[in-house]
């Protein structure tokens, strides 16, 4: 395990009238473990420290920079614990992502592409390629962000987070991890080691929509995943996972409901779409308004559902 100590920032007077401001992380320690153990036998040691736990660092340093984020007093970064890097997928026990996989290998491996269409999308739609080789899935749902374009595939998907202490593992449900804006369960001493989602049901098909200004460098104003199943032109099953309208990534469950069961059409489709726009929450923001963010809920919903269907025209 190594230490060092970063940098302050630091102000120069460029001329009488200009004050550029150089950001810089803040001062803390860094420690880098070797392995798994080691790290959880630092974080539990350390409780009375402020520590915080990274992999890609993609989020974290540049809020850091930016002062967005409250430094902790020690920085540790899981980017070398080899055992955190995996993908493992089968008929039986589902997908497995480690903590240390990143966006690009998600997006590049096989399974994922055939048995989870959603999610390979939605991570495929995350910032640019070199971020996504330096970026891992699990950063991108331990940020807790609203529009964190991985989430809604995975609530659909019915995903569940690892999450590992010096105790032993805790497993939570994906819908239940999120608490509110950059917010988590993940307790103090925790790290989650990896995401587990369930095999999915034969004729299980599922798409991903991002609304955003700049395609995947921008954050998603809005993002939609749908995942159904049918048989014999009715909906056996459906769940659409909606991102960037409410505090946290949620399910629209009464338009999820409306069509379960139904026979397939057009009619129903849009029942359900204006269900979900009616039960997210938006907000005004610089990005966009709630009445716009709502409507584009309606919009891409349907557009979801129809693309989990396979009908790519509408």
């Amino acid at each position: 395990m190594t230490a060092t100590a970063g940098s302050c920032g630091e102000r120069t007077q460029k001329d009488s009238s200009v004050l550029t401001f150089y950001r810089r992380l803040p001062r803390v320690d860094y420690l880098k473990p070797a392995s798994l153990s080691e790290a959880l036998d630092f974080l539990d040691e350390s409780r009375h420290l402020r520590c915080l736990a990274y992999a890609g660092g993609t989020d974290v340093i540049p809020r850091l920079k930016a002062r967005s984020l409250n430094p902790p007093e020690v920085l540790v970064d899981l980017k070398g614990i080899r055992e955190l890097d995996f993908i493992s997928c089968d008929d039986h026990s589902g997908l497995r992502i480690g903590a240390l996989a990143t966006i690009s290998s998600v997006v590049a491996n096989e399974s994922v592409g055939q048995k989870y269409p959603a999610l390979l999308q939605g991570a495929g739609s995350i910032a640019s390629t070199h971020i996504q080789n330096r970026a891992t899935l699990i950063g991108n749902i331990c940020s807790a962000v609203p529009s964190a374009d991985s989430a809604p595939a995975l609530l659909c998907l019915g995903a569940r987070v690892v999450c590992r202490s010096k105790g032993g593992d805790r497993t939570i449900e994906l819908d239940q991890f999120f608490l509110g804006p950059s917010k988590s369960s993940l307790r103090p001493g925790e790290i989650v080691k990896e995401i587990q989602v369930p095999p999915v049901v034969a004729g299980t098909r599922g798409a991903y929509l991002k609304l955003s200004p700049r395609s995947r460098m921008d954050l998603a104003v809005v993002g939609v995943a749908a995942v159904v199943r049918k048989d014999h032109e009715t909906f056996q099953d459906a769940r659409i996972g909606l991102g960037a309208v409410a505090p946290t990534p949620v399910r629209a469950r009464k338009a999820e409901q409306r069509l379960r069961g139904e026979a397939i059409s057009e009619q129903v489709i849009l029942e359900a779409a204006r269900l979900a726009a009616q039960e997210s929450e938006p907000i005004d923001d610089h990005r966009a308004s709630a009445a716009y963010r709502r409507m584009m809920v309606e919009v891409l919903v349907k557009r979801a559902i129809y693309r989990a269907l396979g009908n790519i025209d509408h």
